[in-house]
């Protein structure tokens, strides 16, 4: 699949740098040529020469080497490949790109491409969530530059958290969809999936019956037509595809502030089933049964309307909207109905009636809701229904 594709893989200094050999392989077994460059920081944890053996070539470690600089120069090496990759990506180097600064071979490289980025972060949890450097991965997002990971796991130093390194096959399958030639490449789509929990003590919350498998399966189908996918999850049973940048909530006001951080964006699909209604008064410690006493009594809150939000946006609207209307009864009508009152562009709608087996099953049966009219799907594999939705979207904004 990457037959003729040339990677620029810089790796940078981190204990993950070992994962960039297998990355390396990876590579060279789907076809691609790989043009490696080493960081003084990432020598300190792979050699050069296992880097070399790996992917065939040389590699490049000095800024100022007068026989590169005869033969290619950095300016060239940085312009032939079809992707920059970076991986390990260390906070140093994010910030380094995120500033524009160029002090060492790396860095440079960077500054001088016009060819696209990705960057597979990996550090330590404190400095992922640090704001210096969440600063610096909004910018890099501004500039179009991809991310792939971080996961979510123990960190060489025993502490845990979102900082460790994406593994190579999702490295991989990013970097797949990144040299797709698909209809949305150079596009920017936000998906929303999941349900939202909201708490009600520290150990209950309200929810829904959502599995995310079909939020899931349109980023996927998105991301294989060659669109940058921002995948805004809540707490879903079916895990998110590689290849996306995801962003992992719990509450309908975690998924705003995520969606509101994710735009701009070309479209919007907004999958995620969220919780009308909260808990008013969420209790700190957990609500105890008292025999012989009444019921707890709950208030509740009204909690934002993201779609609504997003369609209505006065200047940071996507070209399409699409939202989600999971029905029991009269689908068409209520489908009609939020088509009209959140302003989006199309609604896919479905009947999740007990009897369907649609909700948290394998299948889905929808219609696609515009301007024009209703238009009936059959009965497909969410898969597929994810498949045929992309390309309409690939469509609209063509």
């Amino acid at each position: 699949m990457l037959a003729d594709k040339r990677i620029l893989l810089i790796i940078g200094g981190g204990i993950a740098a070992y994962k960039a050999l297998e990355l390396i392989r990876l590579l060279r077994k789907e076809g691609a040529a790989v043009t490696p460059v080493l960081t003084r920081a990432g020598a300190e944890f792979v050699t050069p020469l296992s880097v070399s053996a790996l992917a065939g070539e040389k590699v490049y470690t000095q800024l100022f080497d007068l026989t590169d600089e005869a033969e290619m120069g950095h300016i060239q090496l940085s312009r032939v490949a079809d992707l920059l990759v970076v991986a390990p990506a260390t906070a140093d180097l994010m910030a380094k790109i995120a500033q524009g600064r160029a002090d060492d071979l790396a860095s440079t490289l960077l500054l001088a491409t016009d060819t696209p980025v990705m960057v597979a972060p990996a550090m330590n949890v404190r400095m992922w969530q640090h704001p210096a450097t969440q600063r610096n991965i909004a910018t890099l997002r501004g500039d179009g530059v991809r991310l792939v990971g971080p996961d979510e796991g123990e960190m060489a130093c025993g502490e845990y958290g979102p900082g460790r390194m994406a593994e190579p096959a999702a490295i991989l399958d990013a970097i797949r969809g990144a040299l797709a030639a698909g209809p949305l490449m150079g596009k920017h789509v936000l998906v929303t999936s999941g349900p939202t929990h909201e708490p009600i003590d520290p150990v209950r919350y309200i929810a829904n019956r959502s599995s995310g498998a079909q939020g899931t399966a349109v980023a996927a189908a998105l991301r294989d037509l060659g669109a940058r996918v921002t995948f805004v999850t809540g707490p879903a049973s079916v895990p998110p595809p590689q290849g996306v940048q995801v962003v992992r909530v719990d509450t309908a006001r975690e998924m705003l502030a995520a969606v509101e951080a994710a735009l701009p964006a070309d479209a919007a699909v907004m999958a995620a089933a969220v919780a009308d209604w909260r808990v008013a008064e969420e209790s700190h410690s957990k609500i105890k049964k008292v025999a012989g006493a009444a019921a707890p009594s709950l208030r509740f809150a009204e909690n934002p309307d993201i779609l609504k939000s997003v369609a209505q946006s006065p200047d940071r609207r996507p070209r399409l909207v699409v939202g989600f209307a999971a029905e029991t009864d009269d689908v068409l009508a209520h489908a009609q109905a939020k088509l009209a009152r959140k302003g989006c562009d199309w609604i896919v709608a479905n009947d999740v009636s007990p009897g369907t087996g649609i909700m948290g099953g394998a299948e889905n049966a929808i219609t696609l809701i515009s301007a024009t009219g209703a238009e009936p799907w059959p009965r497909l594999p969410k898969d597929e229904v994810a498949r045929r939705l992309a390309l309409r979207i690939a469509g609209a904004l063509a």
